[in-house]
């Protein structure tokens, strides 16, 4: 009888020793994570804000989109000038900037009826103005990806010919709202100049080009 209670109360005591155990070694290990997240706050630079200009072409010219449908005709092979994109923001924390971004390019498509002979042609210019959001994942020293949303207004320019050389009325009016999301990396060449490309989407779906801070 001594001996089951003995061995009981081992069993009971092995199993709170392991149990505070662990719970020791969890407490431990969020020390450990907090102190080596401390020790890398610690190795960062001091943060000073930023004046960040880019320049950049982008592809495709997503206006293209915007251009009308005709009775009896239909759309050839649009030809684009730009979009050139220009952005400046000012970054005030490590993860965030808020700015203005501005495009501008033109379009042009032919249209034609469906024996395959040309019956008209049209242009769109563009100019937008958006207010320019921009997060900063932090990466690298070379390397700085980045979210950007974009919204703001489309301001254009429509011209349609005949084949006479008639004008016509434009037929819509395209949008007003314009935006641009999207996914990009700035790649640091010296302390104040770098490269930078992005994928996304609303006025173009690639854009790449200089990035300059100050």
């Amino acid at each position: 009888m001594f001996t089951k209670q003995l061995l009981l109360l081992i069993a009971t005591f092995t199993m709170y020793a392991t149990s505070d155990a662990q719970v020791f070694n969890r407490r431990v290990g969020r020390q450990g994570q907090q102190n080596k997240l401390k020790r890398l706050k610690q190795n960062l630079p001091k943060f000073e804000p930023t004046l960040n200009i880019s320049l950049g072409y982008g592809f495709p010219n997503l206006d293209k989109n915007q251009f009308p449908e005709f009775y009896n005709l239909y759309k050839g092979t649009a030809s684009q000038t730009g979009p050139f994109t220009g952005s400046i923001d000012y970054q005030f924390s490590r993860k965030s900037s808020v700015g203005l971004l501005v495009t501008h390019g033109t379009v042009s498509m032919p249209f034609y009826d469906y024996s395959n002979a040309p019956a008209l042609s049209g242009s769109l210019r563009n100019w937008s103005f958006m207010l320019n959001f921009v997060r900063y994942i932090p990466a690298g020293k070379k390397v700085s990806p980045y979210i950007r949303t974009a919204i703001g207004v489309n301001a254009w320019e429509q011209n349609y010919t005949d084949i006479d050389g008639n004008k016509l009325n434009p037929p819509t009016i395209p949008a007003d709202f314009a935006y641009q999301v999207g996914l990009g990396a700035k790649f640091t060449l010296s302390k104040n100049a770098g490269l930078f490309l992005e994928a996304g989407y609303g006025k173009y779906i690639l854009n790449g080009g200089l990035a300059v801070k100050f």
